[in-house]
């Protein structure tokens, strides 16, 4: 059962008064979603929290390379490490070949998606929703399994190794653990529902 943080993010979503005008309207469900990211505190808050953070974390990292893809700026920023060596990685054909674009940007947009599967819902989605955990975690598992591809690709490819591509796909990979518990409770959710009477 969630509680209130003790340091919560904002006022309760309902003292939030609005005038008519142009925009969206709010709903009840989309208040408890805003409280329950922002206000309150359990264990399956706290993992949904810790994952949408590495998932922040591989967004800048990427937008890094982006950056750099698109010429925005000249280098890399790396350390002068051996087997270290962004510029070349990231400038590799292979780098452009889906829909002829530098592919940090479509991982960019990819861990978006991450993000929002991980924000949707209130605390008790795994029980309400339970399909939009399970798509969390099936997004974050294959995230990881794409930056671990990706990963062995400079491994392989270039014997070189860019650090914010490798930084990206050490946070998909942290996040795995994260979403997993809650992705069980969901499970266990769709079981009971389909069991017969």
């Amino acid at each position: 059962m969630p509680t209130i943080r003790k340091r919560p993010s904002g006022p309760p979503a309902a003292e939030i008064h609005t005038h008519q005008g142009v925009g969206r309207s709010s709903s009840y469900y989309a208040e408890r979603v805003s409280d329950a990211l922002r206000r309150q505190d359990s264990s399956a808050l706290s993992r949904r929290r810790g994952a949408s953070a590495l998932y922040l974390l591989a967004v800048a990292a990427l937008g890094v390379v982006d950056a750099y893809q698109s010429g925005i700026i000249r280098s890399v920023p790396e350390p002068t490490w051996p087997g270290l060596d962004a510029d070349r990685v990231d400038a590799s054909g292979e780098a452009y070949r889906t829909l002829g674009t530098p592919d940090a940007g479509i991982g960019i947009a990819s861990y978006g998606l991450s993000l929002v599967l991980l924000g949707a819902g209130a605390d008790d989605r795994a029980e309400d929703k339970p399909w939009l955990p399970l798509l969390a975690a099936a997004k974050v598992a294959a995230d990881a399994l794409g930056g671990v591809y990706l990963f062995a690709e400079q491994v392989t490819k270039h014997r070189r190794i860019c650090s914010w591509c490798t930084l990206a796909a050490a946070a998909n990979v942290a996040a795995v653990p994260l979403v997993l518990p809650e992705a069980r409770q969901a499970w266990r959710t769709v079981r009971s529902r389909t069991k017969p009477a």
